[in-house]
């Protein structure tokens, strides 16, 4: 066990260094998001809508057709491909183009069409005719503020008297000069600076005012007071509309501070549930003897597409090398790649070009590639203090049983340390999840673990 005990000890200082230099951005994760979604994601979450006031009727959609747009939008709906709106649009469109304006808070995920949701809501307020600044979107990067800015030109294909400016850095305008743009979206920074310093925007005539990604903006130093400066100069009258991915009590507290008596869309919790994924273990001594395993797994089952966790990526590059030298088709994801990088392996995984995704955390939330059948856990997910991290787990095998299909968990235990972590992650989940398969079925996995070692 002296041995188990230094090599977990230079895994864990290898993770370390490797969160140091490569920390889990929540700008870039929201990023990768956007660039590898092809489709909206089908939440099962339940909406939750807490009105201003709840005497007022509670209106919902099931049609775009309802909501009376002008043509020219409808047709640039259509064209963004929405047939009929997500669940968060069906709540959130009827408040946000209600007359008069109404402000709101809303949960929701990348892929649940909420940058569509209020892009249509302010090329709906905008008047083609004032040739000034009425709507302001902020974004907490260069990178998402073009994302969203993307979704705004596709939408308004067919508005072109409606125009967008990008408040980002490196984009200098002549001192003095007035826009002539309806819309601007950019990063708090300089959006203040043309607010404030550069009087670039009259911020008195602003209508609709959106701030995205309240979660990541509040992770960024300095966003959350420049946001909050940029509020504080527009209208009583102004339409405050602001998202978030997650409603932590710092971002809870920031929404309040920004969007005055507003209505509130949140996502119920989903159940933390594991019931349509079947999961085992299996018992090796070594990280030789795991990755046998893990071939002899591969000659048992028939497996469309895997996707395989390590701690760190110096165990994920070994494992992908191995991997390859067998003759599998190979991807490898890891944290010091760019989002971009990243977003090409993942589409060419989702495209079937490789078989296996070798990948450390940085792959384990919000990615649907719908023939991933078999999840497996190399490494157990641990926290930085060698604690197990329950939500990674849940996260990483919620990669298969996606969309309606049975899924399978494989989790690899080398020592008795990893043995417990296993243990106490069967515990937090109390449903016997893990253990209870794994008993069930454990003799072929034994046998596999007892050909690796012979």
């Amino acid at each position: 066990m002296a041995t188990d005990s230094w090599a977990q000890a230079v895994d864990e200082q290898e993770a370390a260094a490797e969160s140091l230099f490569f920390p889990d951005d929540k700008a870039a994760q929201s990023l990768l998001n956007k660039l590898i979604r092809n489709n909206l994601v089908n939440n099962t979450n339940q909406v939750e809508v807490l009105q201003r006031d709840p005497n007022s009727p509670l209106y919902s959609v099931k049609s775009f057709e309802e909501l009376r747009l002008k043509p020219q939008l409808l047709q640039g709906v259509y064209g963004l491909g929405f047939n009929r709106p997500s669940k968060i649009q069906e709540t959130a469109l009827p408040m946000m183009l209600a007359e008069p304006p109404q402000n709101l808070i809303a949960q929701s995920q990348s892929g649940t069409g909420k940058t569509a949701a209020f892009v249509l809501a302010m090329l709906s307020h905008v008047d083609p005719n004032k040739r000034y600044p009425q709507c302001l979107c902020v974004s907490p990067t260069y990178e998402l503020a073009l994302q969203t800015g993307k979704v705004i030109e596709l939408m308004g294909k067919h508005y072109p008297e409606v125009r967008l400016v990008y408040a980002i850095r490196g984009n200098k305008l002549q001192r003095g000069m007035k826009l002539e743009e309806q819309i601007v979206i950019g990063t708090p920074g300089t959006m203040l600076d043309w607010c404030g310093k550069f009087k670039f925007i009259d911020p008195k005539k602003i209508m609709v005012f959106v701030l995205d990604e309240a979660d990541v903006m509040i992770a960024t130093q300095g966003h959350q007071d420049q946001s909050i400066r940029i509020q504080r100069m527009l209208p009583k009258n102004c339409q405050m509309l602001l998202f978030s991915a997650t409603f932590e009590e710092t971002v809870w507290n920031f929404a309040q501070r920004i969007v005055p008596e507003p209505n509130i869309i949140k996502l119920k919790r989903e159940e933390e549930t594991l019931d349509t994924i079947k999961q085992y273990y299996v018992l090796c001594n070594s990280r030789e003897e795991k990755f046998q395993a893990l071939c002899n797994i591969y000659g048992a089952i028939t497996i469309a597409q895997a996707m395989i966790f390590c701690h760190t990526r110096k165990t994920a590059g070994w494992l992908a090398g191995e991997l390859s030298r067998e003759g599998h088709q190979v991807a490898l994801l890891s944290g010091e790649m760019q989002v971009e990088q990243r977003a090409a392996v993942i589409d060419r995984f989702r495209d079937g070009k490789e078989k296996v995704l070798v990948t450390t955390n940085v792959c384990a939330r919000g990615i649907d590639v719908e023939q991933v059948s078999v999840v497996i856990n190399f490494d157990l997910p641990v926290d930085k203090d060698g604690n197990p991290d329950n939500e990674t787990y849940l996260h990483r095998i919620g990669r298969t049983g996606r969309f309606g299909k049975r899924g399978l968990a494989i989790n690899m235990v080398d020592s008795k340390m990893s043995m417990n972590i296993l243990n106490r992650i069967q515990e937090h989940f109390s449903k016997s999840a893990v253990t209870t398969h794994a008993r069930t079925h454990t003799h072929n996995l034994l046998y596999t673990q007892t050909v690796a070692s012979s």
